[in-house]
């Protein structure tokens, strides 16, 4: 065993205390889980397309000795290309926007990745076409995984997430909300999820502005889109504000004992919006996409709860 057996297989949490407004019970019989994401060995969800992605490379031939692995990161995908490169013997090199937080840049140096830094003013689509532009002129350099249009990325949640998400909750999940950014997550699990129960309703996050700060987490209306990325997936789609979110984040620490990323906090503020729709019984599962380790130095932590 090596530690890229340890990814998927993560825990569903049931978030029994949080609820939409402090104090206030969520509608009886309305219960709510998280697929604990974090629990993979890089600490994120990416950890599944990064294995899945790298691992499809070698079978192909296309990551082979003297290759170097070359994508665009908001954090959490750099990450585990970077661990993953140290387990495979192959150098990581990759773009993510200079505002990315201090940790997310230290931990993939820690593994031996270079960091090239781009504007952030141009966000992830800036970080995304630097990458581009350098893979294309130097193929014989690079494997370039791409994971805003790798089939592999989608291809690892519904082979793993959604089936291990239906296996938990024994089929009973009424329903399955999730952000986007890559869109892998959302895509691979809700395909799963709905040919396994067609009356399953998948719902996509996306914050309420292109100005956000839900790392990781894409404005689709305003972003260059995921070549898999289809709109008609998903049954409908909730919007969320960066400060309700940060406000989750913080509660989420301190009355789950959970301490998750803002995109992570992101998911529960939503599906803690559509609990208060429902009418029992119903079951809505969500995702924690990475661990808030990586975030300490955001000074959104310091403001009250």
């Amino acid at each position: 065993m090596n530690i890229l057996d340890l990814v998927g297989n993560t825990p569903l949490l049931e978030l029994s205390k949080i609820s939409l407004r402090a104090g206030k019970p969520r509608p009886s019989g309305v219960s709510l889980y998280a697929k604990a994401e974090f629990c993979n060995p890089s600490g994120s969800v990416k950890d599944r397309a990064a294995k899945a992605m790298l691992l499809e490379g070698v079978a192909q031939g296309k990551l082979g000795l003297g290759k170097t692995i070359i994508d665009a990161t908001s954090g959490n995908t750099g990450i585990a290309y970077s661990m993953m490169g140290a387990v495979l013997g192959f150098p990581v090199k990759v773009f993510l926007p200079a505002n990315a937080s201090a940790e997310r840049k230290g931990i993939m140096r820690q593994y031996g990745a270079k960091i090239v830094e781009t504007s952030p003013l141009e966000g992830s689509d800036g970080a995304y076409l630097a990458a581009l532009q350098e893979a294309k002129a130097h193929p014989e350099k690079y494997f370039y995984p791409n994971q805003y249009n790798n089939d592999a990325n989608w291809k690892a949640h519904y082979q793993g997430t959604g089936r291990e998400i239906w296996e938990q909750t024994r089929g009973e999940l009424t329903h399955f909300i999730c952000g986007m950014g890559t869109s892998g997550t959302f895509m691979g699990t809700s395909r799963r999820l709905k040919e396994l129960n067609a009356a399953i309703t998948v719902i996509a996050v996306q914050p309420d502005s292109p100005f956000h700060g839900i790392e990781g987490t894409k404005h689709m209306a305003s972003t260059i889109r995921p070549g898999f990325y289809d709109e008609n997936q998903a049954g409908a789609f909730l919007e969320v504000n960066t400060e309700e979110a940060y406000h989750i984040a913080r509660r989420l620490a301190r009355e789950e004992g959970i301490h998750v990323g803002v995109s992570s906090a992101a998911n529960v503020l939503a599906a803690l919006k559509l609990a208060e729709t429902l009418i029992s019984p119903a079951m809505i599962v969500t995702v924690l996409c990475d661990t808030g380790m990586r975030y300490v130095s955001d000074q959104f932590w310091n403001e009250s709860p």
